[in-house]
């Protein structure tokens, strides 16, 4: 079977404060909460996905949200920056936003052609804006505190950084079927196959034999998950990285998707997630996040789990959680 990769499906992070970082991402980056349920490895835990207004794949940004979560280190062999794409011309208005909010944010210099804004989160998650065009089938969410002219549209890309970068882009480029586009000073720009500059089609490698080893905690993320349209496809991926002598787990249902993980030659977590079936599987679209939702062999213990999460406050929810 021929594998190539659809692009980003979600990236998933390590978060703190539940509280602070609902206000964050539906606030200051006017994303929608998408899915309000719990960590199914450990479900004394919210996981908290951020999306557009369907939660489509290339859009979704989530969170294990640990209150007690010691602070993590932002280094090598970990996914150190998620950015994400915003309409062409709409950073000055961001800047405004994010002051008003209290905010940092500065502007670097552009970075392969692209106009970027980098910010952090509450738990100093490190952020990008990127000045974008190429997303006429984004689908926005308009419901939020941004206006839709201005709202993100998806996931633009990833950055690995990397003590060596030869082996992460053997297998980029190899078995994982991305293309190298460009490189500059040290960053290596990968992209899917897929037609077109949609979301989640970009992964940058940054090369930085002297950066620190990352610690996985607060602010940092946990792992990426890569496309997969359907199971078939899915279950190709698996095959053709354990013929690979790659060490992959089984299939894991999540409910909204399945997913299989592995780890890169750097060491940073990945995923395979199928597209389907979506988040709307157990709610209708128009209540998406506004209850927590469990799946059928956490159900049972609904009493028990929900005694055990802190409060949660996102407008429209219901009462309690």
């Amino acid at each position: 079977m021929d594998v190539r990769p659809n692009g980003i499906h979600h990236v998933t992070a390590i978060a703190s404060d539940p509280q602070a970082n609902a206000d964050f991402y539906l606030n200051a980056l006017g994303m929608r909460l998408v899915k309000r349920t719990v960590n199914f490895d450990a479900p004394q835990t919210y996981h908290l996905y951020y999306g557009d207004r369907a939660g489509n794949p290339g859009t979704v940004m989530t969170f294990f949200p640990w209150p007690d979560a010691p602070k993590g280190r932002i280094g090598a062999g970990q996914a150190t920056t998620t950015s994400f794409a915003v309409p062409e011309g709409s950073l000055g208005w961001w800047s405004r936003h994010l002051a008003r909010l209290g905010v940092e944010a500065t502007r670097p210099a552009e970075r392969m052609d692209e106009d970027v804004l980098a910010l952090r989160d509450p738990d100093g998650l490190a952020i990008e804006l990127v000045a974008a065009a190429g997303h006429a089938g984004a689908d926005p969410w308009d419901g939020g505190a941004v206006p839709v002219e201005h709202a993100i549209r998806g996931i633009r890309a990833v950055t690995l950084t990397e003590h060596d970068h030869e082996g992460t882009a053997r297998m980029l480029g190899g078995t994982l079927g991305f293309r190298l586009a460009e490189e500059r000073g040290g960053r290596y720009r990968f992209r899917t196959s897929a037609a077109g500059d949609g979301v989640g089609t970009v992964v940058d490698v940054l090369a930085d034999p002297r950066a620190e080893r990352g610690l996985v905690a607060a602010g940092t993320v946990h792992h990426v998950a890569y496309r997969a349209p359907d199971a078939p496809t899915q279950e190709g991926w698996r095959r053709s990285l354990a013929e690979g002598g790659v060490d992959v787990t089984e299939i894991r249902d999540r409910s909204y998707f399945t997913s299989i993980y592995f780890r890169e030659p750097g060491g940073v977590l990945l995923e395979i997630a199928t597209d389907g079936p979506g988040f709307d599987y157990d709610e209708p679209l128009l209540d998406l996040g506004r209850a927590l939702r469990l799946p059928p062999w956490l159900e049972p213990r609904r009493a028990e789990i929900e005694r055990h999460l802190p409060e949660l406050a996102v407008p429209g929810a219901e009462a309690r959680r």
